[in-house]
């Protein structure tokens, strides 16, 4: 039995995280609750899961919360609160899955109190991936991969050392644009981009992983979470979705893991290692498929690949400005201040503009945050 705290539990892989605690109860306990603002659906997770203690971000909500609930579940608030549900004294592991820069303090509360962490916010080591691998060898702790693309990577590799890897393959869908012509792209709509051909995520994901920016953010997250350089990083597209990412070995072996899209089972995985589980939630049918097709990212198409490599090469403090003025770029497109290709645009200007401090404290990398989010809606 694992005691679990999740954070951002109404998102999208929240609620896939809450569908895997209800098939395993003899394997997975939740004993925490954080979540934004959607106090209807935090209600009923409660409700249903009866944890010890949930957080939402708005005080005068909790309070009313708190009220409903009673004496059954402690109520906390803010970001003060999660980082009260992720040092929880009964929890085992705590899985974070907020969208953006929020879920950064609590990691690294978890962390220090000894507890594993279950990464699906990418931003957490894209930021900080120095600071937070460090803490965690430190403190002794694990973390574990959610994304599905870093499942895959942690499951081929198999506990084999870095130096054992040529590269790690990360496949992409290549989004909704993969086959639109470039000259198409000023024209793409909002409701074009959230219109994703493989995976159901929520809307900043999948803006990202239509200009393929989530891919970048990814290999700056595999490089701190396998320790392995920039270099041994690449991308590949793979419309199917059914292999999500491969190692292959100095010896010229590749191993890959496949299975149909579906988020429950990395969720699983990482709550469940370093055991398998049975579940029946994922089938995949290879025969059915048919085919599965390889190819390259256009960096035409795609520029965001490369601002990202270039963002991850350099390291410091730019990663943190990357991620920022993503966020503030694709915020403004859905918002529809900006058209699609400009999203690429705001990030690489901002990113050309920033003065670099390499292997800052995580107050450096806080101030770049707000640096880069200032400049990039400038």
């Amino acid at each position: 039995m694992k005691n679990v705290v999740l954070l951002g539990s109404t998102g999208s892989i929240g609620t896939s995280a809450t569908k895997v605690a209800a098939d395993l109860p003899d394997r997975i306990r939740l004993v925490g609750l954080g979540a934004g603002r959607n106090v209807q659906l935090l209600l009923q997770q409660t409700l249903q899961h009866r944890p010890a203690a949930v957080c939402l971000s708005d005080p005068a909500r909790a309070r009313e919360l708190q009220a409903v609930l009673g004496a059954s579940a402690k109520v906390f608030s803010g970001s003060q609160g999660l980082i009260e549900l992720a040092t929880m004294p009964e929890a085992d592991i705590v899985l974070i899955a907020i969208v953006g820069t929020g879920g950064l303090q609590p990691a690294l509360a978890a962390i220090r109190a000894g507890k594993d962490i279950a990464v699906a916010s990418k931003e957490i080591l894209v930021m900080a991936g120095e600071i937070v691998m460090r803490e965690a060898r430190k403190y002794g702790v694990r973390v574990l991969a959610v994304d599905s693309e870093h499942s895959a990577i942690f499951q081929c590799l198999d506990g084999r050392p870095p130096d054992s890897v040529r590269a790690l393959w990360l496949t992409a869908s290549g989004g909704p644009f993969r086959a639109t012509p470039k000259e198409e792209f000023s024209a793409i709509t909002v409701e074009a981009a959230l219109r994703h051909p493989s995976w159901v995520m929520g809307r900043k994901v999948t803006i990202d992983s239509a200009t393929l920016f989530n891919k970048g953010l990814e290999m700056i997250e595999a490089r701190w979470l396998f320790d392995i350089e920039m270099a041994r990083v690449h991308v590949l597209v793979h419309p199917q979705s059914v292999v999500h990412s491969m190692v292959e070995f100095v010896d010229g072996s590749m191993l890959a893991q496949l299975s149909t899209p579906d988020m429950c089972l990395p969720i699983q995985y990482a709550l469940t290692y370093p055991d398998r589980v049975c579940s029946r939630r994922v089938q995949t049918d290879l025969a059915a498929l048919g085919q599965l097709t390889f190819e390259r990212p256009d960096p035409e198409h795609f520029p965001a690949l490369n601002i990202a490599r270039h963002a991850g090469e350099t390291g410091g403090t730019l990663p943190a400005v990357l991620n920022a003025a993503n966020e503030v770029a694709v915020e403004a497109f859905l918002n529809r201040r900006i058209h699609f290709l400009q999203i690429s645009q705001v990030v690489a200007r901002t990113l050309s503009r920033h003065t670099l401090v390499q292997h800052p404290d995580l107050n450096q990398i806080l101030e770049a945050d707000r640096w880069a989010r200032d400049e990039a809606a400038r």
